[in-house]
């Protein structure tokens, strides 16, 4: 009975900890996009240069974020 409690606990880590992975890259994406947004407006020349570096840097943060999820979900057949 304690291992089954113990087992539905983990369960809710693992939910919470997957929603908090989530929600920290939709969080940290936008605020890579408003920064980019705002240094194009101050700097329209630079454009390329600075969506690339958005590009990298949000493929990045999207790869911490499944990282996390991945983690997670492993830890629910653990």
């Amino acid at each position: 009975m304690i291992l089954a409690a113990i087992n539905g606990t983990l369960g809710i880590g693992a939910c919470i900890g997957a929603a908090i992975a989530a929600i920290g890259a939709g969080l940290g994406i936008g605020k890579i996009g408003a920064s980019a947004m705002e240094a194009i407006a101050r700097q329209p020349e630079s454009a390329g240069d600075i969506r690339s570096n958005m590009i990298v840097i949000a493929a990045l943060v999207e790869g911490v974020a499944l990282f996390a999820v991945i983690v997670c979900v492993l830890s629910l057949f653990l």
